[in-house]
């Protein structure tokens, strides 16, 4: 046992040290879609190109942030604030919603699998605080925009930016940006390359909230 629990911790930690500087080019959840893709014998589809922060629009990271993660810049990982107002819908009745920051999105998307259950979610905060100690901030929101769903077999802010808008994404526009961020909570669900009235709506909303966020720090050269 003692073993096993060493050989845990020091693949983990050594799997999050490798992603500090290495480029994430796969997750599970594109293995799972992929796999999905071949069992109803479609064919494959996955868009994944990564680029450095640096080679993606400033407002990328800031409609994330207003649509996902306020105070992703403020919190450790996990935003209690956030926790208490869920807790407190569920008590009430009132529909349920996810409080889970960018910095959990990312340690779920890079290390674990996609279906919710007690143990992915404590697996969860144990990464979420390995990837805040060792990342740091730029580098977690890195992982996220290069790594995160955004369409169906379109993963990063790359791929989208050339799917949806016919361009790079570092010449993604506000508007853009916001219309990418109001897909996230179900990007195979709303698309960001023909939005309906409600996903309109929502950008409309998201750059309202975006006027309130600093842009993100930029990597020096």
């Amino acid at each position: 046992m003692r073993w096993i629990v060493l050989l845990f911790f020091g693949s983990t930690i050594l799997a999050v040290l490798i992603y500090k500087w290495c480029p994430v080019y796969v997750t599970p959840l594109m293995v799972i879609r992929c796999a999905q893709q071949v069992s109803h014998g479609e064919k494959l589809r996955l868009k994944h190109h990564w680029i450095p922060l640096d080679s993606m629009s400033i407002y990328m990271p800031v409609a994330v942030m207003a649509s996902e993660d306020q105070r992703f810049l403020d919190h450790n990982g996990f935003d209690f604030i956030e926790i208490n107002k869920t807790l407190e819908e569920r008590r009430s009745g009132k529909r349920f919603r996810g409080g889970s920051t960018i910095s959990q999105q990312t340690a779920k998307n890079v290390f674990l699998w996609p279906k919710a259950s007690w143990i992915r979610k404590g697996l969860e905060a144990y990464f979420t605080v390995l990837i805040e100690f060792i990342w740091g901030k730029e580098r977690i929101m890195e992982v996220y925009l290069n790594s995160i769903e955004m369409g169906d077999g379109i993963y990063g802010a790359e791929a989208v930016a050339q799917q949806h808008f016919g361009r790079s994404a570092i010449n993604l526009t506000r508007p853009n940006c916001a219309l990418i961020a109001a897909t996230l909570p179900n990007p195979l669900k709303f698309s960001s390359k023909d939005p309906s009235a409600y996903m309109l709506k929502r950008q409309t909303a998201i750059m309202a909230q975006m006027r309130h966020i600093d842009v993100f720090p930029r990597k020096k050269d």
